[in-house]
């Protein structure tokens, strides 16, 4: 049976809790929300719920945040890592099928 703490992604955590978790003002979250760079799912009535995976960007946004680097900054940062780790995906599935497609035609 898998729980809902067994998924990172399962939106948990309430704003309070997160800005207690990691020592930091809520109001920064709900600005790093409004600035599109961490922005958590909602639960029915509207208030803000943070999965781990989330609280695990907002502390690289934090530390990012420590080295001088402004939200939009780190906003595009973020950006292109998702767009990298997509096209590792890719690459990697083209490369296994290239593999399959050379075993099929060596035998």
């Amino acid at each position: 049976m898998k729980l809902p703490m067994d998924d990172e992604h399962a939106a948990l955590f309430t704003v309070g809790q997160v800005a207690d978790m990691l020592q930091v003002r809520q109001a920064f979250l709900r600005r790093i929300d409004d600035h599109q760079v961490v922005s958590p799912q909602r639960s029915p009535g509207g208030q803000r719920r943070y999965s781990r995976h989330e609280v695990g960007r907002i502390q690289q946004v934090v530390s990012m945040m420590d080295e001088g680097m402004t939200l939009p900054a780190i906003r595009r940062i973020i950006e292109l890592q998702y767009q990298l780790a997509e096209l590792t995906r890719e690459r990697d599935e083209l490369a296994r099928r290239l593999d399959a497609l050379g075993e099929g035609g060596t035998r």
